[in-house]
């Protein structure tokens, strides 16, 4: 079909149908609107999450002190004030599922991917409207049931956020083995339908709606990273899927998937021949590659912004999308190192040592291509550009443990201590979440049409900067020092009690670090009712998306889709008046495309 007669029929569709409150707000098929709907279901995930890593943290550094906090926020679980036992494995559990999947994976992935795609690859919308809809709609659901597990009497479910059997597989193990665990593995095959409904749309749309011109070389490397990143998700969430039903069938139906011979209270319970490891293979095959179909889609708006805001040309184009295709490749065949301490064969973690080491080739391609960008370039420092220089850094120091993480001989000494949790929420939680800022600055007056308040935005920024150093520098120390992670206390070891006192200190940084998130939400809310109006290109880019109206309509551009004639990166090219060349200018008589 034509260009033109495609805008006919949406001209003639707009006519006909005049959208309703409900048709526009809430069951739209508007890739805009949906990006929206993510972007705030996400934050409000992401305020519950937050909080829950607070009351960790409180618990952590004044075990058993009363605390008003924790009667207000939950009841029976801390009478007097002092926090259940029971209670912080749940609350660890629950911090991680929301964080991962509901914050970083559908609220970053969701969001971005459903406004750029399109925008950027010049397509009216998305490949189905109607199946975006639906996957919107099923992580909402799966947000509303793992939200209302929290409130089960028994408790919400405890056996942290990997959910290893037996806890998980034995209703009567302990009380969140019960009906909030059959919530959790719910909310989650609910969450994993979504996730391939919109990573088949994301495939589907990139492949077949580009704009006349828009051939694979030319695509902002933003869309390469959602493009891998739903085909990573399409991969490997099934796998989780299956573990999640096995469990189910295990829990109800008297099955022995990842059971074997168990005494509760002297007791043999009948099950035999299942293997509690198998389940840790099928959970850590969907879990490292969730590592990047988090991270690659915050290092896409990184590339996208720093190239913008040092007005120069990405370095190595071809060296970014190759990396992310190796990434994506090797994030596949390294879940084992997450295994080590398993039993597992030396010989075989050997094999996952040197896969996971390979991995670092890309991600020190990626990490070296963004700083010789930065490199003699004319910085333009918004909230946005500092967020993603903030990313290079934490990518880079969190990446480095990795190293000691990914080898077997190493890795036996800190598994399981907070050297892990300091190196994985730099990397995941961290980077992404920059990465996660980044864009909302960034991309703010596409979705709003207004400005966010920047002075507001350096504030958010540098004291979340120096605040999530605070947290988790120090605890790399204490990792080292022996700290075993996800205990409700150590007081009851005289060999932490030394370390009782940094453990303070990490609190002190993440209350005020959480804190003043509070200033972004109040940015963010405020500026999209009375932020400065827009202009139609306030940060003078290239890419698709800022030739398109201020004003939302549904089909993006009002005539016809413009064409492309050139990458996405030609800044300060010579020979041109301006600083920014976007991709639909034609090139000008004897002048070359840039080689990249």
């Amino acid at each position: 079909m034509s260009a033109h007669a495609d805008t006919h029929d949406h001209d003639d569709h707009g006519h006909h149908h005049k959208e309703t409150f409900v048709t526009k707000y809430i069951f739209s098929q508007d890739h805009k609107m949906i990006a929206k709907q993510y972007l705030i279901t996400g934050t409000i995930m992401g305020v519950i999450g937050v909080i829950m890593s607070l009351m960790i943290r409180m618990q952590i550094a004044w075990p058993e002190e009363p605390n008003v906090i924790f009667e207000a926020l939950l009841g029976k679980w801390a009478p007097g004030g002092v926090m259940d036992a029971d209670i912080y494995l749940a609350l660890v559990t629950i911090h991680g599922t929301i964080m991962v999947f509901f914050v970083l994976t559908a609220g970053l992935s969701g969001t971005f991917s459903n406004l750029l795609i399109p925008l950027q690859i010049g397509a009216r919308d998305m490949a189905s409207g109607f199946l975006n809809m639906v996957s919107y709609w099923l992580f909402f659901l799966s947000s509303v049931v793992m939200v209302i597990s929290l409130f089960v009497e028994a408790g919400p479910a405890a056996a942290g956020w990997t959910i290893y059997p037996p806890l998980s597989a034995l209703p009567l193990a302990q009380g969140g083995s019960g009906a909030g665990m059959t919530l959790w593995l719910v909310s989650m095959a609910i969450f994993i339908a979504s996730s391939l409904l919109g990573s088949l749309n994301y495939i589907v749309t990139v492949l077949n709606l580009r704009t006349k011109g828009m051939t694979m070389t030319r695509l902002p490397l933003t869309i390469w990273a959602f493009f891998v990143t739903a085909i990573i998700g399409v991969v490997s969430f099934p796998v989780l899927l299956s573990a999640a039903l096995l469990l189910i069938m295990d829990r109800s139906f008297g099955t022995s998937f990842f059971l074997s011979d168990i005494f509760i209270q002297g007791e043999v319970l009948h099950y035999q021949g299942g293997s509690p490891v198998l389940f840790e293979h099928l959970f850590w095959f969907l879990g490292h590659p969730e590592v990047y179909i988090v991270l690659l889609p915050a290092l896409g708006i990184t590339s996208e912004i720093i190239a913008t805001n040092s007005r120069k040309p990405i370095f190595g184009y071809r060296a970014m999308v190759a990396s992310i295709l190796a990434i994506a490749f090797l994030s596949t065949i390294v879940w084992g190192h997450h295994m080590f301490v398993s039993g597992m064969n030396p010989f075989l973690g050997s094999v996952f040592t040197f896969t996971t080491l390979l991995i670092a080739i890309p991600s020190a391609v990626k990490a070296f291509n963004y700083i010789t960008t930065l490199w003699k370039g004319n910085l333009q420092f918004n909230p946005a550009m500092l967020f993603s220089i903030g990313l290079v850094s934490t990518f880079i120091t969190g990446g480095l443990t990795g190293i000691i993480l990914g080898d077997s001989a190493l890795d036996i000494n800190v598994h399981d201590t907070y050297f892990v949790v300091a190196h994985f929420h730099l990397v995941m939680g961290i980077s992404a979440l920059y990465g996660m800022f980044a864009g909302i600055y960034h991309w703010f007056p596409k979705m709003f049409g207004r400005m966010m308040n920047k002075n507001l935005g350096y504030i958010h920024f540098w004291v979340t900067a120096i605040c999530a150093y605070g947290v988790f520098f120090p605890m790399h120390f204490i990792g080292m020092a022996g700290l075993p992670r996800r205990y409700y206390t150590n007081s009851n070891f005289p060999l932490f009690d030394d370390l009782s006192n940094v453990n303070v200190v990490i609190t002190i940084f993440a209350l005020i670090g959480g804190a003043f998130q509070i200033v972004f939400l109040w940015n963010f809310f405020y500026s999209i009712f009375y932020g400065k109006k827009t202009v139609q290109n306030p940060w003078k880019s290239n890419t698709l998306e800022w030739t398109a109206p201020v004003e939302h309509m549904h089909g993006n551009w009002p005539g016809e889709i413009p064409h492309v004639h050139r990458w996405a990166y030609d800044y300060s090219k010579p020979g041109h008046d301006e600083d920014f060349v976007p991709q639909n200018i034609p090139l000008k008589e004897g002048e070359e495309e840039l080689q990249h």
